[in-house]
């Protein structure tokens, strides 16, 4: 690969960072051709991006993303690919049933919405992830439900103040 082509790989990979926002770096050492393709088809079918990059470029790709990505640079040796998605769970589940059937891919680090995790013993936590939709979803449950017993008290309590001046109706 020459000065150029690097040099085109770190703006494609610092334009993914950007883009996708959460990205995994996984080691990917020692695994056969055949093993790394059925990676690069399962992700495809995740809407997972996989790529297979030197650590150099992948740092100075992080680096012309902006952004504070240091704790990941200790991480970058050996053989890596990044992961990208636009899911913060997605990569963390594949890489868990992948995981099933082998000891790779090992995950080195992972940067989910200016959060980062570092080390494999992160991926149970990154499976359990909610997505900003999820977590919206339940604040607007949580916000609603007190409006509603509210509202379902003030209701049962007219009904119930309706019969008591029944009551007191009939009596006086």
């Amino acid at each position: 690969m020459n000065k150029e082509e690097k040099h085109d790989l770190v703006l494609a990979l610092a334009d993914q960072i950007k883009e996708y926002g959460n990205f995994y770096i996984t080691d990917t050492a020692d695994l056969s051709v055949a093993k790394v393709n059925n990676i690069r088809r399962q992700c495809f079918e995740a809407d997972i991006t996989m790529q297979v990059a030197k650590n150099s470029l992948i740092k100075k790709a992080m680096e012309a993303a902006g952004g504070d990505f240091s704790p990941i640079y200790d991480v970058l040796k050996g053989s890596s690919s990044i992961l990208f998605s636009k899911s913060a769970t997605a990569p963390a589940k594949l890489i868990k049933a992948l995981r099933k059937k082998g000891d790779k891919p090992v995950l080195k680090a992972a940067y989910i919405d200016s959060a980062v995790f570092i080390g494999d013993n992160q991926l149970d936590t990154l499976t359990k992830l909610k997505s900003k939709e999820q977590l919206i979803g339940e604040i607007v449950g949580l916000l609603q439900s007190p409006a509603k017993n509210v509202i379902s008290a003030l209701q049962s309590g007219g009904n119930i103040l309706a019969g008591v001046v029944k009551t007191l109706q009939e009596r006086g």
